[in-house]
């Protein structure tokens, strides 16, 4: 791996000039759009009417509608209960997550799921919500509550009006355009632009009038151009984010499906945009039938992956790798294994980004076993430091090296105004792969601790097509010549999902790891220590608790260092004497992939090795 090269980010001081020209031109841009919202101006349309209704494919939960109907809001977590008929909007929040939940009307898909009664619900609270908020304010008013509200208003907009007066019915017309053209008059970094486009396309595609038809065919037309470059070849985005591309595609199949309705055709790159993020849904979709939860992603529930690829019956299977987005997929007959193989976004791209370099997420069958942190900058409603420890080394399943973390977020009044980006993480990733009727051989290396250590990490795996194991080996060694620099702690972190019981056995270094189904898999390793230690898992913007198995050693100066893991199913009948197979009674000194495939199938013996029975 050739020497890291220089970045603006690792300069000091460098994006503080950027960060002030960006403040200016936010500043402009809210003024002109508060200051055309104060006068009216926004308001042109005239005789705008309703012809078509946007179509929300994402599922609800008429349970938590009727408890809407009866005046209970759940939202990031939190519970305000204001009664039949209350006004939740004169009442203070009981967090920024429900606050931002609240105003982006996330609430609105559910209680329209009631029919009539929640429908005439919806409409009175827009009204009471448009009497207080409807004037410029930096939170209510902020483009990604702005985006999500829009959304939801307009796919909720037909139901609204099935119950509303007509003048009731025209408040809510206008807002929908007035909502557009505020939304893209903001200044904001192009990671979520073709997002916004899209809500603005969608919330003027169902309307008839001439300036509705006007703005719809500048939204499309602005979606087309800046299409190609956030969705990759492969399907992937720009940002490299599992999560944001399965939201994009659900709001893109809306689109899609209300121009349909009009009689209109979608424009080419956005029908191109829809089958390629269909294509890398599926790939990112493991076997469990969620999402990979990387760079700001949760592993969306298995109900909203169906939805978005509902579509795609009969589609080829996924590939083996994504190579413009950056991602590697190991398959066994049960395991399966999503690698991120390529550097973190950078710049604009990057406000989601995670320093967790060569991170691992692991299906066993129906099982998720190992999984990153995961985190979603829209529900969470988490503080800086809780989102940004959420991005950290730390917080996936991969190496960490010092007790640091290999990149950091940007804070000051850089970070506040260039919005949270990723700085100083890895620059290169390189990596090799191989297959055959044995398995899949592949091996990677990244730069993310080459500056603070002068080191290199590089990860190698092999799934065992015969007896489906997953094999492992994390090893470090110095980018100069020399060896190794000076001794550094690493230490090496599995993070298993919250649905998963991890206990240790009696040897202390053989972990059981066992899921919803009945099936166990041991984890073993030949590191110098093995710890289990407490972690967190965020889904559906929620934290829950979780395990992390830690294998901890220490990098000497001089040689490279390695230590060595594996994943493997739990015998049927296990015997009763807990023995762990280590790389000394192994007997095998070379390096775990740097053999062929065959031979790296044979690295641990054949014969029956026997295990524990339990911790």
């Amino acid at each position: 791996m050739p020497s890291r090269r220089l970045h603006l980010d690792d300069v000091p001081g460098a994006l503080l000039a950027p960060a002030l020209a960006s403040a200016l031109q936010k500043r402009w841009a809210f003024e002109l759009s508060a200051g055309a919202l104060r006068a009216g101006r926004l308001d042109r349309s005239r005789a705008l009417a309703l012809v078509a209704t946007p179509r929300d494919f994402r599922p609800a939960d008429a349970t938590l509608g009727k408890n809407l109907l009866a005046g209970r809001f759940l939202l990031g977590g939190a519970t305000l209960d204001v009664g039949p008929g209350g006004d939740p909007w004169d009442r203070i929040s009981p967090s920024r997550g429900f606050a931002a939940g609240l105003h982006r009307f996330d609430w609105a898909p559910n209680l329209l799921s009631c029919g009539e009664a929640g429908a005439r619900e919806a409409l009175r609270l827009f009204l009471d919500w448009r009497r207080l908020f409807y004037r410029p304010n930096h939170f209510v008013w902020s483009a990604d509550i702005l985006e999500r509200r829009l959304f939801n208003l307009a796919c909720g907009a037909r139901r609204m009006i099935g119950v509303a007066s007509d003048a009731e019915a025209a408040v809510l017309i206008n807002g929908l355009v007035h909502q557009a053209r505020y939304l893209v008059g903001l200044s904001e970094g192009p990671a979520r632009q073709v997002h916004r486009l899209t809500v603005a396309a969608v919330a003027t595609a169902g309307l008839n009038g001439r300036g509705a038809e006007a703005l719809k065919a500048r939204f499309l037309a602005g979606l087309a151009k800046i299409m190609p470059e956030v969705v990759l070849p492969d399907g992937g985005l720009k940002t490299r984010s599992p999560q944001a591309g399965l939201e994009l595609l659900l709001d893109l199949q809306t689109l899609d499906d209300i121009l349909l309705q009009r009689g209109l055709e979608t424009p080419q790159a956005i029908s191109r945009a829809i089958d390629r993020l269909g294509a890398a849904t599926r790939f990112f979709t493991l076997s469990d039938g969620r999402l990979a939860g990387f760079h700001g992603g949760e592993g969306s529930e298995p109900q909203k992956v169906r939805v978005a690829v509902n579509q795609e019956d009969g589609a080829a299977p996924p590939p083996h790798h994504a190579p413009h987005v950056g991602y590697h997929r190991l398959i066994g007959p049960v395991i399966q294994v999503l690698i991120d193989a390529a550097p973190p976004a950078e710049g604009p791209w990057s406000v989601t980004a995670c320093a967790q370099p060569l991170a691992i997420e692991v299906a066993c069958g129906p099982d998720r076993i190992f999984s990153n942190s995961g985190w979603s900058p829209e529900a969470m409603g988490l503080d800086a430091a809780g989102a940004a420890a959420a991005r950290y080394t730390a917080a996936g399943s991969t190496a960490e090296l010092g007790g640091r973390s290999a990149g950091r977020i940007l804070g000051g009044f850089a970070g506040k105004v260039l919005g949270p980006r990723l700085i100083g993480a890895a620059r290169t990733v390189d990596g090799a792969r191989n297959e055959n009727e044995a398995g899949a051989w592949l091996a990677l290396s990244h730069d993310g601790w080459a500056r603070r250590f002068g080191l290199i990490h590089e990860r190698r795996l092999f799934i065992d097509a015969r007896s489906d194991e997953l094999r492992g080996e994390d090893v470090f060694f110095g980018l100069y010549e020399g060896g190794v620099p000076r001794a550094v702690a690493f230490a090496v972190r599995f993070h298993a999902h919250p649905d998963v019981q991890v206990s240790i056995a009696r040897d202390g270094r053989s972990v059981l790891l066992r899921g919803a189904s009945t099936r166990g898999w041991w984890f073993r390793n030949d590191a110098g220590t093995v710890e289990l230690e407490p972690a967190a898992c965020f889904r559906d913007g929620l934290a829950r608790r979780s395990v992390q198995v830690v294998l901890r050693g220490l990098i000497a100066s001089g040689a490279p260092t390695r230590v060595r893991w594996k994943l493997t199913p739990v015998d049927p009948t296990p015997p009763k004497a807990p023995v762990l197979r280590t790389r000394a009674s192994v007997g095998v000194e070379a390096p775990l992939m740097a053999q062929p495939v065959d031979a790296a199938a044979d690295l641990y013996a054949r014969e029956p090795t026997p295990r524990p029975d339990g911790p």
